[in-house]
């Protein structure tokens, strides 16, 4: 592999802002006390701890104490469907982590239309009078198309007070796992109208395995771990510190720059999808091109193996994904492209291009010529022209 590589794969994992490491170290070393304990140092541990959350919450307009920090989504996602007993509603290209905890209750999967877009109308319709739980992610994973968050938490809404008009005593709630979309969208949770959310700290430059789940004091959460009585009661275990305060930072600097990240990604984005297209008139581009993450570019070229093509790829320093990183380690295709109708020939020929901190001007446009340089070689040896 080349000593230059151009990592274009940042909706998998990000890198840890230096930023972010410097303000975690010394919570491996001279701060090392368990917060729990009584002591002085212990204390201050603790108190740098409970600010970090406080910082974390502010971001997505919450209170600290409505937080229970996990090692990573998926646990997050496990803890919101954790209390739920009842039917749940979810859409069919859903992070695995979400379609395989609703598949342990009673369960309804909602399809989604050719741009990865879920109809509110769907949702509405597939709820009945014992759903308890609504799950929608804030923006998919693999095509960065956003949902319509606030509308469908509107139909929660109204399917509340229908049921208390009528002395109906099930609880119906909605949780969103926004892993994609905090540090690229502005994300509050009474804004999208959630009682439940799931963040993620390796997808915003923090440290990996370290999320949380911020829950509405009305959600009955059942602890999933059970121990010392850390987070509540409702997540056992001594308190990742470094990895809180390092999420905490992560989060304060996304905050920041925000919007202007999103704006240069946007805009390196268009670039790369123009160039591919001008090569490739007759490649897709798949996602709501209206309503999608800024650094995200999901594209099929059909006829292509998109695995062989990664790897050509990888040997030229470019690294890509075919989709979800879950996905591809399994080798299986992506059930986000089969639910929004790819023929295989073109699922099979995907390539998920997402930019971030790493992306600049001169790597993106470096990345869009030799990508367009090993397709074309991979069409002439299928005696193809593109």
């Amino acid at each position: 592999m080349p000593n230059e590589v151009i990592y274009l794969d940042h909706a998998a994992a990000t890198p840890v802002d230096k930023r972010v490491l410097e303000a975690m170290l010394p919570y491996y070393s001279e701060q090392f006390y368990n917060p729990s304990s009584p002591y002085a140092p212990a204390i201050a541990v603790r108190n740098d701890y409970e600010h970090a959350k406080a910082v974390i919450a502010q971001s997505i307009g919450a209170k600290a104490d409505e937080l229970i920090m996990t090692a990573g989504a998926t646990e997050s996602i496990n803890l919101a469907f954790g209390g739920v007993s009842g039917h749940i509603v979810t859409c069919s290209i859903e992070h695995h982590a979400v379609l395989q905890a609703a598949k342990r209750r009673e369960h309804t999967i909602v399809e989604v239309d050719e741009r990865g877009s879920v109809s509110v109308a769907s949702i509405a319709d597939a709820i009945t009078p014992k759903t308890e739980l609504v799950s929608i992610a804030l923006a998919n994973n693999e095509l960065g198309t956003i949902q319509q968050l606030r509308t469908i938490a509107d139909v929660i809404r109204q399917e509340r007070e229908r049921r208390l008009s009528v002395g109906e005593v099930t609880p119906i709630y909605l949780h969103s796992d926004a892993s994609q979309g905090v540090g690229q969208l502005d994300v509050q949770v009474a804004r999208l109208g959630v009682d439940m959310l799931t963040v993620n700290a390796g997808k915003v430059y923090g440290p990996k395995q370290v999320a949380l789940l911020w829950a509405a004091r009305s959600v009955p959460i059942s602890a999933a771990i059970v121990g010392g009585g850390q987070e509540r009661g409702l997540r056992s275990g001594t308190e990742n510190v470094a990895g809180v305060i390092g999420f905490a930072k992560a989060v304060e600097l996304a905050v920041k720059h925000r919007k202007g990240e999103a704006d240069r990604l946007d805009a390196l984005r268009n670039s790369l999808q123009r160039q591919l297209l001008k090569a490739f008139p007759e490649a897709i581009v798949s996602g709501n091109q209206k309503r999608r993450l800024p650094g995200h570019l999901h594209i099929s070229f059909d006829g292509i193996d998109a695995e062989r093509l990664v790897f050509r790829l990888e040997s030229r320093g470019v690294l890509v994904a075919t989709g979800s990183a879950c996905a591809a380690n399994k080798g299986t295709r992506s059930h986000v492209l089969t639910a929004i109708g790819l023929a295989d020939s073109v699922a099979d020929g995907s390539l998920r291009l997402t930019l971030g901190k790493l992306s600049t001007e001169e790597n993106t446009h470096a990345a869009a010529a030799i990508i367009i340089e090993e397709i074309t070689q991979e069409y002439a040896r299928m005696g193809k022209i593109s």
